[in-house]
């Protein structure tokens, strides 16, 4: 695969394997080694994929995730220690469409990258697909829109990939296993607390009343399905 990355973390060692790794498969990799530094780079580079980790000098891997969603798509891959369960909750929650935690294998986040990146060219090639229309909700791939009720809204890739995942059978109830193996292409399963976050982030989006979902509904002891009332 091709595509320009950018590794925000401020321990050498990571930065020299990452990019060693990514670069071997085929990929154009820039570094940098404090929040500050990351932000300035994304918000005035064209990149395929962000890497933050979450504990930076000057600016956390968070904030840099919260100010560049608010103008950027970029997906946004959270580099965590596993002792900091909450800092990833805030990363998912603020934007950040994946998480690898520490230590990692280069290969397993290589296989990460793949799976992110092959979820937007996916997108971006689905300019054939019909607009999807469920109740007043309207997908169109083909811009990257999502409108409710006409008016448009902001979704990240991963959360657009679930929307579109659980629109494509509508009342359709899957597992978190289910939508997990399709949207990450692993059954890891400390990804089934970053589909929650998802899920939990496509309600205050999608819903009038998160709180009481009646659009992204779970189905108790099952998982999630698309509701059509």
């Amino acid at each position: 695969m091709t595509g320009r990355i950018l590794i925000a973390d401020d321990e050498q060692d990571i930065l020299d394997t990452v990019g060693y790794g990514l670069r071997a498969e085929g990929y154009e990799v820039d570094s940098v080694t404090d929040g500050e530094a990351a932000l300035r780079a994304a918000q005035n580079q064209p990149y395929d994929l962000v890497l933050l980790d979450v504990l930076m000098p000057k600016l956390t891997g968070t904030e840099v995730c919260r100010r560049l969603r608010a103008d950027s798509i970029v997906p946004i891959l959270m580099l965590t220690a596993k002792d900091t369960e909450l800092d990833l909750v805030l990363g998912l929650e603020v934007g950040a469409d994946d998480y690898v935690t520490k230590p990692f294998s280069v290969a397993e986040l290589v296989g990460r990258v793949h799976a992110i990146l092959r979820r937007c060219d996916f997108e971006r090639s689905a300019v054939g697909a019909a607009v999807r229309r469920i109740g007043s909700l309207e997908i169109d791939l083909a811009r990257y829109r999502v409108a409710l009720h006409g008016r448009q809204i902001a979704l990240t890739p991963s959360e657009l990939k679930l929307l579109v995942f659980l629109a494509e059978r509508p009342e359709q109830v899957y597992s978190r296993s289910q939508i997990m193996e399709h949207l990450w292409e692993s059954s890891y399963v400390g990804d089934a607390r970053a589909c929650d976050v998802h899920i939990y982030n496509l309600r205050q989006k999608l819903e009038t009343d998160p709180s009481r979902p009646e659009r992204i509904v779970t189905v108790r002891e099952v998982g999630y399905k698309l509701a059509t009332a």
